[in-house]
């Protein structure tokens, strides 16, 4: 039905409608709007999927976010606290609804136990990089060094060609202290670790979904 307002008819989001019916207001609708403006915003994502260890399952979760053209910025997998689980931690740029969408096509896979977005508001996380420096330069210029303990990065091995140092926290700091270095123009080489994260929450999203399952299971 067409009420005559400036977005038409109601069918899409029923604000002239309610209005009507006296049922919202002004903080109402832009309430609705900033959410949805959220919802469809580009932002970073966190995606903790559990599997079981099977060969192959990696290119078919990576092939999801493959055919939707989203690209992933990191990826982590390693053994999970819970026996015979795995554990795949991926970053990737993507609006809310898309982060929905790719977490449900992902726990359609057989092999996948549980698969959780979150935004980094929701997650403890951590990052490690190693960079290779170049000696003379850090010895010639003090302000090397002083980067390097401004950022609370720690000298692992040194010689008369380069140095090596490790820095351990989240991403914005490992990108600093980069930054940083590559001003100075003395970073021979540059690697950064796929993010590792737990939640915030008091138990594992995995052991509450096991749990659950197994009194489901038993109830039969």
């Amino acid at each position: 039905m067409a009420f005559g307002g400036q977005c038409g008819e109601c069918t899409e989001c029923g604000k002239c409608e309610r209005l009507l019916n006296g049922q919202t207001n002004d903080d109402s609708i832009k309430k609705e709007e900033k959410k949805m403006e959220q919802d469809n915003s580009v932002r970073l994502y966190t995606f903790i999927i559990y599997s079981e260890n099977v060969p192959g399952l990696l290119s078919q979760i990576t092939a999801v976010y493959t055919r939707r053209q989203v690209n992933i910025e990191s990826l982590n997998v390693c053994a999970s606290s819970t026996p015979g689980a795995h554990k795949y931690t991926i970053t990737a740029y993507c609006t809310r609804t898309m982060a929905e969408m790719l977490t449900k096509q992902i726990e359609k896979k057989i092999d996948v136990l549980q698969a959780n977005v979150f935004t980094d508001d929701d997650i403890f996380i951590n990052e490690t990089c190693l960079l290779k420096i170049s000696t003379p330069i850090m010895l010639e210029n003090k302000d090397v060094c002083r980067m390097v303990r401004l950022h609370q990065a720690h000298i692992v091995e040194v010689n008369s060609i380069y140095a090596t140092i490790e820095k351990t926290g989240i991403t914005s700091d490992i990108l600093s202290l980069y930054d940083s270095l590559k001003t100075l123009g003395c970073v021979l080489q540059f690697v950064r670790s796929g993010r590792i994260c737990i939640t915030k929450d008091y138990t594992e999203h995995l052991d509450e979904y096991l749990a659950d399952r197994e009194k489901k299971r038993n109830a039969k």
